[in-house]
Formats: structure tokens, sequence, C-alpha cells
């Protein structure tokens, strides 16, 4: 719906611009410099059939012109418009892993995981790394390896340290 709304807007009055546009006056050309000038006008006057080269119409390429006809239509396509109102749902769905504080989420496509999921898994398998390895994390939540191996490599949970308030020293990198 949005979009037709968008390519209405965008076509309104649009003979009307393009008319417009195309009377706009045309933009002249640089000036030339001094020196191709007088270098135009050696070649000109040493060579006179150029110019009446240039200024010649070819008759038979305009007759060749004359004779194309395009006729252009759209072909119709192969792939069915579905109806946007009523998005594809997936087919397998599996239950929500632990706790939840109190969500509503009834299920979960198969390959995916909720925010609450993936920061239990992490934390697992920060906490727990000989247990909850990839390929066990992969098998529980029902994702593909690749996915689980970019997960625990890029994303990791936050680690909170508080430090006392009388310590002044720097913090040691590790």
């Amino acid at each position: 719906m949005g979009a037709a709304v968008i390519r209405a807007i965008r076509n309104v009055n649009l003979e009307n611009r393009a008319e417009r546009e195309i009377s706009k006056m045309k933009p002249s050309p640089a000036p030339r410099h001094p020196t191709t000038k007088s270098h135009l006008r050696d070649q000109m006057s040493s060579h006179p059939d150029i110019k009446k080269e240039i200024d010649r119409k070819d008759d038979r390429l305009l007759s060749l012109l004359k004779d194309v006809y395009v006729d252009s239509k759209d072909p119709m396509s192969s792939v069915q418009v579905e109806d946007v109102g009523t998005p594809q749902e997936p087919k397998e769905f599996r239950l929500p892993k632990g706790h939840h504080f109190d969500i509503n989420i009834e299920n979960i496509p198969k390959g995916k995981i909720s925010t609450v999921e993936a920061l239990t898994l992490l934390n697992n398998h920060k906490l727990y790394p000989d247990t909850w390895t990839a390929e066990k994390i992969a098998e529980e939540y029902h994702l593909e390896q690749k996915d689980v191996n970019s997960l625990l490599k890029y994303f990791v949970t936050f680690e909170v340290q508080v430090f006392p308030p009388g310590d002044k020293k720097a913090i040691q990198s590790e």
C-alpha cells in the first residue's frame, strides 16, 4: 500500500515537469582557449572539405533512421505478486528455552533465537566453555554451526567490575 501511495505522489504532474525540464535553456559550451581557436581555424583553412563533411547530412543514414520503428512492451513477470498484507510465516517453530521474564513469546522460528536466549547462551559459553560448546549450542537452539561460531566470535556479554571508591590507582591492562 505504501509503495502505491509513494508512486502516485512521485508521478503527479509528471508530464508537465518533464516538459518544463526539456524546454529549459541548455547550457552553452565552455569557451575555447585562444590557441584551440587558432588551431581549428588553421585546420579548417587547410582542409575546406572537413567543413563540408561536418555540415553534410547523410541521406542514406537519414532514410535508415526513418525506417526504424521501436515497439516496446513490458514482459509479464513470471513471479506472482503475493499479498503484502499477509506475511508468510515460517513453517517450523520451537518453544523458547529458559525464563523470559514474563514476555509472551509463544514460539520462535527454527534457526532464530530471542534476545534473552542469545544473552543466556553467550553467558553460559563464557562461564562453562567446556560444557557449552558451539556444537551443543547449535543443537540445543536449532541453529546453524557457522552462525553459532560467528555469534561466539563477535559477541560477548558485559562484565561489570566494581572498584572500591578509595582505590585511586590506574587500572592495569591485561
